[in-house]
């Protein structure tokens, strides 16, 4: 049978901080806006400061024609000019559409999402496309008065933003995210941590997506500090302004972790506190992740230690669904269903999720037959995922339907269980899973660092099948030939690695392993080990170099 929903609480009265950024004024000369300028140093500007340079770049795209509800367009990595340009478009009534720059060919976005203006880094301008070089122009122009408002404020409906899926193929689907479930998330954020005076959130992911927006909002509503990085210079900016919150993924985490386990690992958590604290520059009140699931050894590293990692759950449709907080915390959860979300499982086990504010209850660019696969007439998201509620309310997830991997043998195999145990070895970066209507499993792994032995890694992987039942034992490793990154496509905007494009590039190695062509045969207790792209000649014992 179905579980039944649970039941949202009573609403409370929420801060409209959308309006507050669009129709006010900010006066904040206490906090600060941290980023790198162009000449690499890091600067600063207050809260004060930054929005009266928004209102300077709003003054200028309303006279280039930008009115309410228009779309303007955003494809450039983080800089304070995406900021500016953000908050200008809230100040004007109108909607961004961030987009994910190497995803989007630039030349056709004006046209396929009705954009108004598309900012770019580099793209040559056009009617239609500007850079944001002009946008670094247009903010210290103080040459003519800027309106206190510009338009009246949005509605509760009214859209603010346009996300897009960090989908693993084709075109990504584009959802129109409503004011009301900003407000609504900001509010939920804010009543868990109760960011303040004496924080500083430092946010590295992309600006296109809009949750890593939400926090620049908070800064100016609630009166702390914000760092702007990139993911290339996280730490260190983070080691230049010491944040007291990070907001990261998964992937993040386990970098981190390996870098301090390779330089100093010393077993007592004391010691590890300082080092994680020290690497993050020292004022760290508790560190976010979400959008991929958490490993366990990487919770433990960093909560063990008194460093809390608080991990959630949440989807572009839904926005965060559950959370992980100082009020209540679980490892191994995604904390408890907020408020303002209800959740329950069909037939099949797949988490539905329903919400006070809804982020919208379609996609407006997707294939034919997408919004109904997502979106139920209930209005509420098939998320797609498997999971439970525990006797206190707390939300695990298994996996996604489509980490289910279906045996030859008809067995399912809930794949991230396996890729998690086998990434517990220190050589292994990341970890999928192949076998779809195969006789067995074969992982494909990344290694952490150079320099593979093979014996060491078969003989792990058949410590781990001792642990698993018959169906989810590994039998075979394929080592790629390099790491899964953003860069070669193997992993998400978010870090989450792309199953079937990981599939697609070791193709060969697969089919060879599932063909039979190695000696000595692949098996659960001696698993093979293949390295990709080099000689398949026999090596160690149960392994193929």
């Amino acid at each position: 049978m179905p579980e039944p929903a649970t039941t949202p609480d009573p609403a409370e009265p929420v801060t409209d901080v959308v309006n507050a950024l669009a129709s006010g004024t900010c006066t904040d000369t206490r906090h600060r806006i941290h980023y790198r300028g162009g000449d690499g140093e890091v600067c600063s500007l207050t809260l004060a400061e930054l929005d009266a340079r928004a209102a300077n770049v709003a003054r200028h795209l309303r006279a280039l024609g930008v009115r309410e509800k228009d779309r303007v367009g955003i494809l450039a990595p983080n800089s304070l000019e995406w900021v500016l340009l953000d908050l200008a478009v809230i100040k004007l009534g109108a909607v961004t559409a961030g987009f994910e720059p190497g995803r989007f060919a630039p030349e056709r976005l004006p046209g396929d999402y009705g954009l108004r203006l598309l900012f770019t880094e580099e793209a040559p301008e056009t009617g239609d496309v500007r850079t944001l070089d002009s946008v670094a122009t247009w903010a210290e122009d103080f040459s003519a008065p800027t309106p206190l408002a510009f338009h009246g404020g949005y509605d509760p409906a009214d859209i603010l933003a346009v996300k897009f899926t960090s989908g693993s193929t084709g075109v990504p689907k584009g959802l129109e995210a409503t004011v009301a479930s900003v407000n609504s998330s900001l509010h939920e954020v804010q009543r868990m941590f109760a960011h303040g005076d004496g924080d500083n959130l430092l946010v590295f992911l992309g600006n296109w997506f809009l949750q890593q927006r939400y926090w620049i909002y908070s800064a100016l509503v609630h009166g702390h500090d914000i760092t702007l990085a990139r993911i290339d210079d996280a730490l260190d900016m983070a080691q230049r302004t010491s944040p007291t919150v990070v907001m990261g993924v998964p992937g993040f985490y386990e970098e981190v972790k390996a870098r301090l386990e390779k330089v100093s690992p010393p077993p007592d958590p004391g010691e590890r506190r300082e080092l994680i604290q020290a690497e993050f520059g020292g004022r760290i009140r508790y560190l976010w992740t979400g959008s991929a699931p958490a490993s366990r050894t990487v919770l433990e590293f960093f909560n063990d230690a008194g460093v809390p990692l608080y991990e959630g759950y949440g989807l572009n449709e839904t926005c965060i669904v559950a959370k992980n907080h100082p009020g209540a915390f679980r490892l191994g959860s995604v904390g408890k269903v907020l408020p303002n979300k209800t959740v329950r499982f069909d037939r099949d086990g797949i988490l539905i999720v329903g919400s006070r504010h809804p982020v919208n209850h379609r996609y407006t660019w997707c294939a034919p037959g997408t919004n109904e696969k997502m979106f139920l007439p209930t209005g509420e998201v098939r998320t797609h995922d498997l999971g439970h509620v525990d006797e206190d309310g707390f939300l695990y997830i298994h996996g996604r339907v489509d980490d289910v991997l279906t045996l030859g043998s008809g067995y399912n195999v809930l794949a991230p269980v396996v890729e998690e145990r086998l990434r517990q070895h220190p050589a292994i970066q990341d970890c999928v899973l192949y076998g779809n209507g195969r006789e067995f499993l074969t992982a494909v792994v990344s290694m952490a660092s150079p320099g593979l032995d093979a014996a060491s890694l078969s003989a792990h992987a058949a410590t781990v099948n001792e642990r698993l039942l018959t169906e989810q034992r590994v039998h075979a490793v394929v080592v790629a030939t390099e790491r899964f990154t953003i860069g070669n496509g193997l992993l998400t905007g978010q870090f989450k690695p792309v199953r079937r494009a990981v599939h697609q590039r070791y193709e060969r190695e697969l089919s060879d392993i599932h063909q039979g062509t190695h000696t000595p045969a692949p098996s659960a207790d001696r698993p093979l080990v293949v390295v990709a792209s080099a000689p398949l000649t026999a090596a160690t014992q149960g392994s193929t170099k």
